[in-house]
């Protein structure tokens, strides 16, 4: 907003909005859902709330889409990995957890590259693994 509530141009309390606007970064959270899924919910959870607390804005279409979505029928499964891709697409990091690749995480990861999205790999516990790939 470039006015303030008086409707004067302000132009440094928008610089300053968009800065912190600027400093998040929209990361996609890529972790195992399938075989385990109380365990990896709870994974998935606390992977979100890793990224909020280093001041990013978690997308975790694994504790979305299954809240509507039949993950046992294989039409809505698809369904449900399209529209993580879409979203996939509007985030500048996909952030990977856990040592296992799973089919969806993998057809993910490779979305990415094809983007040219930052991958960043973690293990379960949330550390950082090597570099960026």
């Amino acid at each position: 907003m470039l006015y303030n509530n008086e409707g004067y141009l302000d132009p440094t309390a928008h610089e300053a909005i968009k800065n912190i606007e600027n400093e998040k970064k929209i990361v996609f959270i890529c972790s195992p859902y399938k075989g385990d899924i109380e365990v990896n919910t709870i994974r998935a959870k606390r992977y979100g709330r890793y990224a909020t607390s280093k001041r990013q804005v978690p997308i975790i279409p694994h504790l979305m889409y299954p809240r509507f979505l039949n993950e046992d029928v294989h039409e809505e499964r698809q369904l449900g990995l399209e529209m993580g891709l879409i979203l996939l697409s509007k985030c500048q990091e996909l952030w990977v957890f856990g040592s296992r690749i799973s089919t969806g995480m993998s057809i993910e990861i490779e979305k990415a590259k094809e983007m040219k999205i930052p991958i960043r790999y973690h293990d379960i516990h949330c550390r950082p693994i090597g570099g960026d790939r």
